[in-house]
């Protein structure tokens, strides 16, 4: 199931980059095989999938109706500053690793399923912090004081309906509704770059995820599972947000870094 979600962002950041590159056509920019080399494995996800002791794992959930909820945005305000700074150093490596990681948190960030109270929901069931989850076996099954409680609250994990299934087949049917479009409409118009420049990627990012949030995309998933309505939403609605966030991201990024070097 993560290599699906693995493609779709870089389905996404493909789309995003022939953007950027109609925006900013010859311009410093590292090349989109190095930004997709910090994908799957080498992005936020495969980092949760290893193994690591003593470190806090990439949490990319936003609450978008508490303003107080800002860890998400720290990230996304980080990685941009960092990529700014290795385009002006030309660096591609380092730029390349930041744009990917940048855009993966954008994206997730309007992801519907990261909207849910996941790590709350997920706390409770487990009865410890998330960071003690250590590889795939560590995520799929919890561990109670007799073999049936543990049964149990795994099945609550994982089974029909579980915490993790739902968030898993619902990231994988968004994929399979992104994966063919072409998302022409979701080059950033002249008055969206221009807004993205005055309000900068914070507050922009977080009137992306209100407008999501409004659609209630994931709540109606849960209950009704794949509708037609729902498809048309990701088509219309999500997908393209999610393009062009990572296009005005990267293309301000872009022309900091520039303006910088004149």
């Amino acid at each position: 199931m993560y290599a699906v979600v693995f493609h779709a962002h870089q389905k996404l950041d493909k789309v995003a980059y022939r953007h950027l590159k109609q925006l900013a056509p010859g311009g410093f920019f590292p090349n989109i095989k190095q930004i997709i080399h910090f994908e799957g494995g080498n992005g936020p996800d495969g980092a949760k999938l290893k193994r690591q002791i003593d470190v806090e794992q990439p949490w990319h959930f936003i609450d978008p109706h508490n303003e107080k909820d800002t860890k998400l945005e720290k990230q996304i305000e980080y990685h941009y500053v960092q990529l700014v700074a290795n385009l002006k150093k030309k660096d591609e490596v380092r730029s390349a690793f930041e744009a990917a990681w940048l855009a993966h948190a954008l994206v997730d960030g309007l992801t519907p399923a990261h909207h849910y109270p996941y790590e709350e929901e997920l706390e409770i069931l487990r009865g410890e912090d998330r960071n003690t989850r250590k590889g795939i076996a560590g995520r799929a099954f919890i561990r109670g004081d007799t073999l049936r409680q543990s049964m149990s609250k795994s099945m609550k994990l994982v089974g029909p309906k579980g915490l993790i299934t739902n968030h898993a087949l619902f990231e994988a049917g968004a994929y399979a509704v992104i994966a063919p479009l072409k998302l022409k409409n979701a080059m950033p118009s002249p008055d969206d770059i221009a807004k993205f420049q005055n309000v900068g990627i914070t507050i922009e990012f977080k009137n992306f995820v209100r407008e999501i949030a409004g659609f209630n995309i994931y709540d109606r998933f849960c209950i009704t599972g794949w509708t037609r309505g729902l498809s048309q939403d990701i088509k219309q609605q999500l997908a393209p947000r999610m393009v062009k966030i990572i296009t005005l991201a990267w293309y301000a990024a872009y022309q900091e870094a520039a303006q910088a070097s004149i």
